[in-house]
């Protein structure tokens, strides 16, 4: 019961931190577009990196290997993340998160070619069942395709090859290193595109704390779910992260007057049973091996 507690403890930051991601996020939306946004977030980054693990004695653990696999890296995880700060602009926080939380039934169809794995029966069903999720979520017409939704299905497969290649990197790159190159990289990634039509914006006054609470939110956020996964089996930390949608959907409600629907949650459900289907499968024997 100790290491649930613990976990609890650790998911209950990771939820504190995503909420007010997305919050700040949209505050700062208002004036910046999402390239700007993670230009200064990413700088914030570097400055939050580099002086924490200063004063621990760490930098010397930045490594210069790897970097091709680093750049690879963050071109997902930069590319989702803007989608992701694009999305929760356009659809309700609700829709966005639950829509985020296929990114684990990606990591299971695209392990086979970035890892090297087999997708088994069980993985193939897991991301059929996930997938009927994501049309009950974002309910898509087609004669007129939700724009914000797409976004947040495609920021999904964005961090699921963020999380692949992060895989790669542990085994040969410490954590230090890869938040180094993580902040660094995605800080050049950002410059490049907010100055490609010769304008950046600066933020204004106003903007700074909630790109601040951004820039620390987000670290801190991966920081809680990485320490809760120390402390606990994944069957237990995914169910708790769950919890981010109705936190998420009653947030939306009180601030932005943003209505409780009950086809958001249902999808969400769908989605959160493929994800521990698939996980139950993952810490059985590997069978009936479909590729």
């Amino acid at each position: 019961m100790t290491h649930v507690l613990k976990a609890a403890a650790w998911m209950t930051g990771a939820i504190v931190s995503f909420s007010s991601m997305a919050v700040a996020g949209r505050a700062v939306r208002v004036e910046l577009d999402t390239f700007e946004l993670m230009l200064y977030r990413s700088l914030i980054g570097i400055v939050l990196v580099v002086s924490v693990a200063g004063i621990a004695g760490r930098l010397n653990q930045v490594s210069t290997q790897r970097l091709g696999l680093h750049l690879v890296r963050n071109i997902f995880h930069f590319t989702g993340q803007n989608l992701w700060f694009w999305a929760i602009t356009m659809i309700p926080l609700a829709q966005v998160f639950a829509l985020e939380f296929t990114a684990p039934l990606w990591v299971a169809i695209l392990a086979p070619f970035v890892l090297g794995e087999r997708l088994t029966r069980a993985r193939g069903l897991a991301a059929a069942l996930g997938f009927i999720g994501i049309l009950i979520v974002a309910r898509p017409n087609p004669a007129a395709l939700e724009p914000g939704a797409l976004a947040a299905a495609a920021a999904a497969i964005g961090f699921a090859g963020s999380a692949l290649f992060t895989k790669r990197l542990t085994a040969t790159q410490g954590v230090v290193s890869i938040l180094f190159w993580l902040t660094v990289m995605q800080a050049c990634l950002g410059l490049i595109c907010a100055g490609i039509d010769g304008h950046i914006a600066l933020p204004s006054a106003t903007a700074w704390p909630g790109l601040i609470v951004i820039g620390c939110a987000g670290l801190f956020a991966h920081f809680c779910l990485t320490s809760a996964l120390q402390v606990a089996p994944a069957s237990i930390v995914m169910p708790l992260d769950f919890l981010r949608l109705p936190v998420i959907a009653v947030v939306g409600m009180v601030l932005y007057d943003e209505p409780l629907q009950a086809l958001v949650f249902i999808g969400a459900a769908v989605i959160l049973l493929a994800n521990v289907l698939n996980l139950r499968a993952e810490v059985r024997p590997r069978k009936h091996a479909i590729a």
